[in-house]
């Protein structure tokens, strides 16, 4: 069989490697649409704070040490306090009934009137013995607390002092301010707080002098 020039051509064309030609544009509209839909998909990134390398505008808190430390021992007080409360509460015994207590003072009340009748008729000059008020409580703890810092001694003799005492009874005084407060009148609370002040600034003045270091006595001059 003979071949014609145009089936030798073909022949030859089909020997020849093929070549496959690709559309660039589909293939970056495909590109495209999968990073929108993985953009979509994926959640957005918050930007990172910015690093802070020391404290900021604000206002600060400064901490007193001193401040903190003597809350403590507040509080430390108040629960040693609270906690010796308990205890005494403890080992005391059942108070009285109010009827007990009310046939307890009637029966006082009624003694110390016959002492006083009694009193009176011996010496009938003496009058009748005024009831004892707040003021009285006052001033029976003001003289305890002076006789016990020496107030009493006489002239020309050595005082007797019982600095310890003294300490126990103003302490006491000041108890009895702090547990009527604001149950005082004006002229009851202005009383006790002056007597308060008379006696701490007495037992300031002797501690003073009691813990005072001894000063030798001058040399004497050579004749």
């Amino acid at each position: 069989m003979r071949l014609t020039a145009a089936d030798e051509k073909l022949e030859d064309m089909s020997d020849r490697p093929k070549i496959e030609v690709i559309d660039r544009r589909k293939i970056k509209a495909e590109e495209e649409k999968e990073s929108g839909a993985a953009a979509q998909a994926a959640p957005a990134e918050k930007p990172a704070a910015p690093a802070q390398s020391g404290p900021g505008p604000g206002p600060r808190l400064v901490v007193n040490e001193a401040a903190r430390e003597a809350s403590g021992r507040e509080a430390e007080e108040r629960e040693s306090a609270q906690a010796a409360e308990e205890r005494l509460a403890e080992e005391l015994p059942l108070g009285p009934t109010a009827e007990e207590g009310r046939k307890s003072k009637a029966a006082y009340d009624a003694s110390a009137q016959r002492i006083e009748d009694l009193i009176r008729a011996q010496n009938p000059a003496v009058g009748a013995q005024p009831p004892v008020g707040f003021e009285h409580l006052v001033q029976q703890f003001y003289l305890s607390a002076m006789l016990q810092m020496g107030a009493d001694t006489q002239e020309g003799q050595r005082p007797r002092v019982d600095i310890m005492g003294a300490r126990a009874t103003i302490d006491l005084l000041g108890v009895l301010a702090e547990k009527t407060k604001g149950n005082l009148s004006a002229t009851e609370d202005r009383m006790l707080q002056s007597v308060l002040f008379e006696l701490r600034m007495a037992f300031l003045e002797l501690s003073s002098m009691v813990t005072a270091p001894n000063v030798p006595p001058a040399p004497k001059g050579r004749d």
